[in-house]
């Protein structure tokens, strides 16, 4: 009988945060409970925090509920220290409700939902989906508050149509994104218990402005209700996702593989926080002294990173100010601070080897990519990648590179947009197949090689650049 490897341990902490991650709000409250745990400390963007400031201090913030920064202050620290960054973004190409969601058609309650990104969209045909994200609720005092659900249970399937009925499906298969991709949810006779009574006092009330309960079906707000513990007319405005109950597990003969939903970038966004959460807790860290160590993790780079928690907006440019106030110990901080952009990066497919120029085929488990684009796509340099370089020497780990063929268009990510800052920047990341898909796969080794070079990144950067003769 084989014996079943558990897997690198790295990995299996890695699928209980994806696993418990459906959205961009969870994944940022799931890091926020971890940072927290190694001793972090929260401050609002709207107090004035930068006097309480301490020398080994380590504080973090979050925007809208689904973007992060995290810092922490070297000892001996002074306005003008640069900021070692690694940059991530958390969110994933999904489906989203929309704001009015109730559709029925010949029997069938259907729900409304909206395109979000680049998704591989066939893969959500047949899945066994299910809601998440956060709820607008009136409180007993005459306030609002925005609370985070997951619905466990599957109540959602986008059905396709049986071979039988298109012949040709297996040689062209194409769908309508507006009319043939639209999740059923029960059948319309389950709506039908309602009593008369109950339907005369509904038409009877009034419907405020603020009120959804028109919009959707009411089995759904009863649903959220119920997870929430409260009346469905408590429920004031939603931003529901779908998401596939399926679990991330390990796979392959010896656990060499991870197959999970939102790898892209979630594993990034993990490995960062646990490089910095780690670092607070060591006994190393206490005496280290250079840059402040930085972490973002940023919402809606698969639209494009222009929000106010996206990679565009003043999170980064803000912490600068607010560290370095002055022009000239701006200017000097910007010019002593680093950025890791890390977003996942595609591994060479034993079925389509042609997609990749031959010498730039990264592999799963092989170590860091460093991501090169002559065009800019990615922010990659000569002296970013010695860099990384170094630092991924530092923990005995391996590099490989990536480059896009000429004949095909290069992706990018959050590195180019924060370069505008001034900041010197490199683009990196961990080799996977199926990317975009809802379920894709990565290998279960790659988590601890993307924590092994942050935790070099913030350990030993600042020693390293003072060794570095470039203006």
């Amino acid at each position: 009988m084989m014996i079943r490897n558990t897997g690198p341990e790295a990995a299996n902490r890695f699928l209980s945060f994806v696993n418990a991650s459906p959205t961009p709000f969870h994944a940022v409250q799931q890091a926020t409970v971890r940072l927290e745990k190694a001793g972090f400390l929260r401050v609002k963007e709207s107090d004035d925090w930068e006097k309480d400031l301490k020398d080994g201090g380590r504080y973090y913030f979050t925007r809208n509920q689904s973007a992060l920064l995290a810092f922490t202050i070297p000892q001996k620290w002074k306005q003008g220290a640069g900021l070692s960054i690694v940059a991530t973004h958390i969110d994933s190409p999904n489906l989203r409700v929309r704001p009015v969601s109730k559709k029925s058609k010949v029997g069938y309650l259907q729900v409304g939902v909206e395109t979000y990104g680049g998704g591989i969209w066939h893969s959500w045909l047949d899945r066994d989906l299910s809601l998440a994200g956060r709820v607008v609720l009136a409180d007993k005092n005459g306030g609002f508050s925005a609370k985070l659900v997951k619905i466990e249970k599957p109540i959602l399937r986008i059905p396709t149509l049986a071979i039988h009925l298109d012949r040709n499906v297996n040689a062209e298969f194409r769908f309508n994104q507006e009319t043939e991709f639209v999740p059923i949810v029960g059948l319309i006779q389950s709506e039908l218990n309602a009593t008369p009574e109950k339907e005369e006092k509904e038409k009877s009330e009034e419907k405020k402005a603020s009120s959804i309960q028109d919009n959707h079906h009411p089995a759904i707000l009863s649903l959220l209700a119920s997870e929430l513990s409260v009346a469905p007319e408590e429920i004031h405005d939603f931003e529901l996702h779908l998401y596939d109950t399926q679990l991330s597990t390990l796979g392959g003969l010896n656990d060499e593989f991870i197959f999970s939903p939102r790898m892209d970038n979630q594993l990034s966004s993990f490995a960062a926080v646990e490089a910095i959460a780690s670092l607070g807790t060591s006994q190393l860290f206490p005496t280290l002294e250079g840059n402040v160590n930085v972490i973002a993790l940023f919402n809606h780079e698969e639209i494009g990173s222009v929000s106010t928690t996206g990679a565009e907006s003043s999170l980064i440019p803000t912490l600068l100010h607010r560290l370095s106030p002055t022009p000239a110990t701006l200017a000097q901080s910007i010019s002593r601070s680093f950025l890791v952009s890390s977003d996942m990066g595609h591994a060479i497919h034993p079925n389509y080897p042609g997609k990749h120029e031959e010498n730039h085929a990264p592999k799963m488990n092989e170590g860091i990519i460093i991501k090169t684009n002559a065009k800019q796509r990615y922010a990659s340099d000569s002296i970013g990648s010695f860099i990384v370089k170094k630092l991924v020497e530092r923990k005995g780990g391996k590099v490989q590179e990536y480059e896009v063929r000429n004949d095909m268009a290069c992706g990018s990510t959050v590195g180019p947009f924060l370069s505008k800052t001034g900041i010197r920047t490199v683009d990196v990341g961990c080799a996977m197949l199926s990317m975009h898909s809802i379920r894709e796969t990565a290998g279960s080794h790659d988590v601890q090689n993307a924590i092994d070079l942050f935790s070099s990144f913030f350990e030993g950067f600042a020693e390293l650049d003072r060794s570095l003769n470039v203006e």
